[in-house]
């Protein structure tokens, strides 16, 4: 054993480095030449055999290698196995090959090096893929939901509600049959829970957006009632918008509390304003304002000398598209701050004013300086909106010192207030100051022509209004007012193309569709009139004004039918209409249906108690009906109000002659008085006309028609009385008596036969209002 043992000379007790150079024999390729046994294992095969290393002892290896100092000594193995190639007890034991990459047995052979394998040519081909398996199936019905989905969407957004509808509800089925089948294949806890969700918000979304209300909150309910949605509370906002436009504004507010205490407490920051919380709203306004901007200024595209070089890069660069985002991201933010400003300033302090001016001031300190003044006039719109006119003005008048654009702004307010008020010097006064400090602002040009219009330089007013075209060809403003104009110049096909043509940019304006039904009414055309109301009752359907409009140009044209649809549509929506009343009350006199007449004159005599036709139409109408009873009750009480009436007092004494009654000789007595009396004032104002020239017998004339308080013209009551002296005896019956005759006398007012003058019922919107210019709006983001 102490053969195999190396002991260090002592001259290397000093050398720490020593032992280094020392390896395993193994990796030893110089002495593989001379080594017998793996020579003897390359010839033969006796090197393929089985190690039979589990059945040698552990012994030495007798191998001698070379060592660092020179000398030749054998390393046992540290397991106590022998090491491979070594010779135990003179059996030779074969040595494990240690392949490195590439190599093989073909380069033994004189074969070329090729590690990656490529000699071996291409890559099989990939297996097909199975269409019928379910997984396969799963994920191709996972595909056409969401196609579906994406078609539903893009239908709403281009106005294809129906359409929308039938998609959203395609995918919900096919969701179902989706979720139906990962059950069958997989575990329930691996359905796609996102795409399910998409799918119902989806249908309720479109349910609503069809006004299908009902359907919408039921689907909105599987939502939210489903625990595995996260922040599906949320949607209970949209359930309470649902609520609120079916007017049931409890409901409406349940559900808005419902979600915002289900908003959780990271997102708390967003609400601030909802709950009130002033500090917050503060704080947070002012990390906004802090927010920022990183672009550049303007004084960059300002060229600091006249090199030409500099000039034109300067100039390429004022418009390009780096130019144009960073005017995009200014707006926005600025649309952000005022917004917000708006939102917060009325909540914020003890009044929305002193509000106003915490935001004006934090606004002041920021890099967004030019908003204040612009803080400033929404101040005042605010004043507008509580009606509080000299507050606006006061604070609108602060401006006229300032720069030309805010100034032009304010003027501008200004001069539409004093118009309101019709004050239209100091609104003239102010659109000149608005229009010299800016003159293309078309605000300001509009308003000028406006004083103008109310002036009746009618040829003027359309100059200003054309200029403001010219600056800004968007101003609807100016192109409606320019139609009013040439409408009152009866350039009636030039105001027929303004407003067709604001019609195409304003589909859906109910001012200008009246205008073009009231351009063709003007024109003669009532066909087209009527069609062009038909579309305004489209979008106004509860308008009073357009039906009853309808209904008097259904009349002129003879259709009795329709336009009696069109006034009662119009005495539902609005029943205080004198001239819808007295319209439906003479149709039903003309078509023999008294007793239906009665309600509405009855209206009427509520509406003007002082007119005492009305009330002698109702007595009329229960005359006509065969109540007699109930009409000399009603003549009664009506004499009773006006004594001095002749037309009362005659169907008195012809009730009461025909009836048989004792007060027929009282009620005569006071008719002849009241006849000799009225004979006796038209014999004085006849002979005043002639002695005085007429100016006496108007004195007189007026104070006559004081004393008849309610009688009726003179050449009515002589056709009365003609007819009345006509009477038969009053042992005749009732309804033998001419009393066609004696109706038609006292109902010419309102019967078919009485020419009646064409009154146009009060319009949605004056034909000769002014489409004014809205305060500030062209002014500030909304």
């Amino acid at each position: 054993m102490m053969q195999n043992v190396h002991l260090a000379p002592e001259t290397d007790e000093d050398d720490l480095y020593s032992g280094y150079n020392d390896y395993n024999p193994t990796y030893d390729t110089e002495e593989l030449e001379n080594d017998t046994a793996f020579q003897q294992a390359v010839r033969t095969s006796h090197g393929r055999r089985p190690p039979i290393t589990a059945k040698i002892p552990s012994t030495a290896v007798t191998r001698p290698v070379a060592t660092g100092y020179g000398s030749k000594t054998s390393l046992a193995s540290s397991m106590g196995r022998p090491m491979t190639g070594a010779i135990q007890d003179g059996v030779t034991r074969p040595m494990t090959a240690v392949r490195a990459a590439g190599f093989t047995k073909a380069a033994l052979r004189g074969s070329a090096f090729d590690p990656l394998g490529q000699s071996r040519g291409p890559a099989p081909p990939l297996e097909a893929k199975n269409e019928d398996s379910p997984e396969e199936k799963i994920r191709q019905l996972e595909k056409k939901v969401n196609e579906l989905v994406e078609e539903s969407c893009i239908a709403n957004s281009c106005g294809d509600l129906k359409l929308a509808l039938e998609k959203a509800k395609d995918a919900g089925r096919k969701e179902r049959v989706l979720v139906r089948q990962r059950e069958q294949v997989t575990t329930p806890e691996n359905i796609n829970l996102d795409l399910t969700y998409s799918v119902l918000f989806n249908l309720a979304s479109q349910y609503s957006a069809n006004e299908m209300y009902a359907e919408a909150l039921n689907t909105y309910q599987v939502i939210v009632k489903n625990k595995m949605f996260s922040n599906a509370g949320r949607l209970k906002v949209n359930m309470g918008n649902i609520y609120l436009k079916q007017r049931n504004y409890s409901k409406a507010i349940k559900f808005y509390r419902m979600a915002l205490d289900q908003i959780p407490s990271v997102h708390k920051e967003m609400s601030y304003f909802a709950v009130g919380d002033r500090d917050k709203m503060k704080k947070a306004f002012q990390k906004l304002i802090a927010v920022p901007l990183e672009i550049d200024e303007d004084d960059k595209y300002i060229s600091p000398s006249d090199d030409p070089h500099t000039n034109l890069v300067i100039e390429a660069i004022k418009n390009d598209h780096l130019r144009q985002m960073e005017r995009e991201r200014k707006a926005m933010a600025e649309k952000y701050i005022m917004t917000a400003a708006k939102l917060i300033a009325p909540v914020i302090e003890t009044s929305f004013a002193v509000g106003y001016d915490w935001c004006v001031e934090v606004v002041k300190a920021s890099q967004y300086v030019e908003l204040a003044n612009d803080l400033e006039i929404n101040k005042a719109i605010t004043y507008l909106r509580q009606k509080d006119f000299n507050q606006a003005v006061e604070t609108l008048k602060m401006f006229e010192k300032k720069d030309s654009r805010v100034k032009s702004a304010a003027a501008t307010n200004l001069s539409f207030l004093y118009y309101l008020e019709n004050e239209f010097a100091q609104a003239s006064s102010y659109a000149d100051l608005a229009v010299n400090s800016d003159r293309y602002n078309p605000s300001a040009l509009t308003n000028k022509g406006n004083t103008v219009f109310a002036n009746g330089d009618y040829e003027k007013a359309a100059e200003f209004y054309k200029e403001a075209l010219r600056n800004d060809s968007s101003c609807t403003e100016a192109l409606y007012n320019i139609g009013l104009t040439y409408k009152r110049l009866n350039r009636l096909d030039e105001a027929l193309d303004c407003f067709l043509k604001l019609h195409a940019i304003l589909r859906n304006s109910a001012q200008v569709l009246y205008q073009i039904a009231n351009v063709y009414e003007l024109m003669e055309d009532p066909n087209q009139a009527i069609e062009w109301l038909m579309q305004l009752i489209s979008v106004v359907p509860t308008d009073s004004r357009a039906l009853s409009k309808l209904g008097e140009l259904y009349d002129s044209e003879g259709d009795k039918s329709q336009a009696f649809q069109y006034y009662y549509e119009s005495y539902r929506y609005f029943p205080s209409n004198i001239e819808v009343i007295e319209w439906l009350g003479a149709y039903y006199i003309d078509t023999q249906f008294c007793e239906k007449a009665i309600q509405y004159f009855e209206r009427a005599s509520l509406i003007q108690p002082t007119q005492v036709k009305w009330q002698l139409m109702v007595a009329s109408c229960f005359r006509r009906s065969g109540n007699y009873q109930k009409a000399l009750d009603t003549y009664k009480e009506i004499h009773r109000k006006f004594p001095e009436n002749v037309e009362c007092l005659r169907f008195l004494v012809r009730l009461c002659t025909d009836i048989g009654l004792k007060e027929v000789q009282e009620y005569a007595t006071k008719l002849k008085r009241l006849e000799k009396m009225k004979e006796i004032r038209e014999q004085r104002i006849k002979s005043g006309r002639d002695s005085s020239g007429g100016s006496r017998g108007r004195r007189e004339g007026s104070a006559g028609s004081d004393s008849g308080q309610n009688c009726t013209a003179s050449s009515k009551g002589e056709r009365l009385s003609a007819k009345l002296r006509a009477l038969p005896g009053t042992n005749e019956p009732y309804e033998s008596s001419s009393n066609k005759e004696i109706d038609a006398s006292y109902v010419d007012p309102l019967g078919p036969q009485a020419e009646r003058p064409k009154t146009a019922a009060k319009k949605r919107i004056d034909e000769d209002d002014f489409a004014d210019e809205e305060l500030g709006d062209d002014l500030l983001p909304e």
